[in-house]
C-alpha cells in the first residue's frame, strides 16, 4: 500500500494561530486559557476557557466578525459560517500555503476533505428563535448551513471545490480523529492522492457551559490551576474552540511535489467500550484495544514507541482510565514511552480535539521535540508507572501514538513516524 504523508497544517488555537507560536507554545509549556466574561455571573460556576485570540464572532451576523487581515474571505463566504467555520477556513488556508498547493492540487476528484465539528449550538439556537418569534419567511436562508452539524465540511468543501471524497464525522471527542483515520485508509486503498483533514469548534458559551451540566469541566477560577491532567487535584476539563487543518499526501505526490513532510502516518485502530454513554471503561479496555490495533497495523511493536500524546481532558474518571490502557499496552515499566496531555495547554476542543493534538506531535517529530505535561504538582496515584514528562524533552521522538476517546466509548489511536 502506498505511505502517507503530513505535508501541511493549519493552526487557529488558544495556544497560537500559526505553527511558530503554536510550536513555542509546546516548548515553553504557555497555556492559553483566561477568565472568559460571559461566564462571569454568579450562576456559571465555570470561569475559565481556552480563548481564541484575534478573533471576535460573538455577534450571529457575520458582517460584525472581526479577524486577522491577512485572511481575505468574500462576503458570500461568511454568510454561510458559524464562527467554527471561519477558524477552518484560516486553518485551510494554512495548511494550503503550508503545503505549497496549488489550485488544480486542491480541486480535483483525486483530492478529498474529511471533518468534525459539533455544529454551532449558538447560531442554531439563534435562528431557532428567531423562526418562533418572527416568523419562517423572515429567517435567514443560509441559518441551517451555517449552524447544523455539517457546517464545517459544507462550507469548506464548497469554499475549495472539492471534488473528492467529503463527509463530516461524529463521534464527539474522537472524531477528528476518525476522520484522520478514515482519510489514511482512502489513501492506502488508492481511492485519493490527498486529502485534508479539519476539526473545529465554535468555543463559545453556547458550545462549552452544556458540559458544566454534566460536571465535567474545571470550576477553577485561576487560568494557571485549572487544567491538569493526571495530577491529584484536577477538577475537570477547561472548553476550548478553533480550527486546525492538516493535509495528508501519498509519497506519490510528495515525491512529484518535491515537499519536505512532517511525518508519516503508519497506521491507526479503533474500538468501542461497549459501557457507558458518557464515562470510559474503569479499566481503559477500549482505548487498549484501540492501541494495540494501531500498532499492529503500523507493524510497530509497543517498545519502539517514544511519545504518546495522550487524550487526557483532566477528568478524574478518564485521566484513569487512559492511565491504565497505557499500563496495559506498555507493560515492561523500563519501556515505556514518554506520555504527556497538551490539553494542560489548549485544553478540550471536543472534536477539534483528535486533529489538533495529531498536528501537534507532527510539529514535535519534524522539530525534535517532547512538549511536557503542564500543572502537574502531584500525581494521582492511580496513574502510577507511567512515564508522564513534567517538562519539555528536546529529545526527536521517533515513532508516536495520539490517543483519542469519545462518548459512548468510542477510542481512537493513531501512529506517527519521523522521516528519516
Amino acid at each position: 500500500m502506498p505511505r502517507v504523508f503530513i505535508t501541511g497544517l493549519g493552526f487557529v488555537t488558544s495556544i497560537g494561530n500559526d505553527a511558530a507560536t503554536v510550536s513555542r507554545s509546546l516548548r515553553e509549556l504557555r497555556h492559553g486559557f483566561e477568565v472568559f466574561p460571559p461566564f462571569q455571573t454568579p450562576e456559571i460556576p465555570v470561569k475559565v476557557i481556552g480563548t481564541i485570540k484575534d478573533f471576535a464572532t460573538n455577534s450571529p451576523d457575520p458582517e460584525d466578525w472581526a479577524f486577522p487581515a491577512n485572511y481575505k474571505i468574500k462576503r458570500e463566504l461568511l454568510r454561510t459560517m458559524a464562527p467554527n467555520g471561519l477558524y477552518g477556513q484560516c486553518a485551510m488556508l494554512q495548511a494550503v500555503a503550508d503545503a505549497r498547493l496549488t489550485e488544480p492540487d486542491i480541486s480535483n476528484p483525486h483530492t478529498g476533505l474529511y471533518a468534525a465539528s459539533g455544529g454551532s449550538p449558538y447560531l442554531l439556537h439563534y435562528h431557532n428563535d428567531r423562526l418562533n418569534k418572527v416568523g419562517v419567511m423572515r429567517c435567514s436562508p443560509l441559518g441551517i448551513v451555517a449552524s447544523i452539524a455539517g457546517t464545517l465540511n459544507f462550507n469548506l468543501i464548497a469554499a475549495f471545490k472539492i471534488q473528492g471524497s467529503s463527509c463530516g464525522f461524529s463521534s464527539a471527542c474522537a472524531s477528528s480523529a476518525h476522520a484522520l483515520g478514515f482519510a489514511l485508509d482512502d489513501l492506502k486503498l488508492g481511492r485519493q492522492k490527498r486529502m485534508f483533514v479539519v476539526g473545529a469548534e465554535d468555543g463559545n458559551l453556547d458550545a462549552i457551559l452544556p458540559f458544566a451540566g454534566m460536571r465535567t469541566l474545571s470550576l477553577q477560577t485561576d487560568p494557571n490551576l485549572a487544567s491538569r491532567p493526571f495530577d491529584a487535584a484536577r477538577d475537570g476539563f477547561v472548553g476550548t474552540g478553533g480550527g486546525v487543518a492538516l493535509v495528508l499526501e501519498t509519497e506519490e505526490e510528495v515525491v512529484r511535489r518535491g515537499v519536505t513532510p512532517y511525518a508519516e502516518v503508519l497506521g491507526w485502530g479503533q474500538a468501542s467500550d461497549g459501557w457507558n454513554v458518557a464515562i470510559s471503561h474503569p479499566e481503559g479496555s477500549g482505548s487498549a484495544a484501540a492501541m494495540t490495533l494501531a500498532l499492529r497495523a503500523s507493524g510497530v511493536a509497543p517498545e519502539q514507541v517514544d511519545y504518546v500524546n495522550a487524550h487526557a481532558t483532566s477528568t478524574l474518571i478518564g485521566d484513569i482510565s487512559e492511565a491504565r490502557a497505557l499500563r496495559s499496552v506498555f507493560q515492561d515499566s523500563a519501556l515505556r514511552p514518554a506520555v504527556s496531555s497538551t490539553k494542560a495547554l489548549t485544553g478540550h476542543g471536543l472534536s477539534l480535539a483528535g486533529v489538533m493534538e495529531s498536528a501537534f506531535c507532527a510539529l514535535a517529530i519534524r522539530e525534535g521535540f517532547m512538549p511536557g505535561n503542564a500543572h502537574l504538582t502531584k500525581l494521582d496515584p492511580e496513574c502510577a508507572g507511567i512515564n508522564i514528562l513534567r517538562t519539555t524533552e528536546n529529545t526527536p521522538p521517533k515513532i508516536v501514538i495520539k490517543n483519542s476517546s469519545g462518548f459512548g466509548g468510542a477510542n481512537v489511536a493513531l501512529v506517527f513516524k519521523r522521516v528519516a
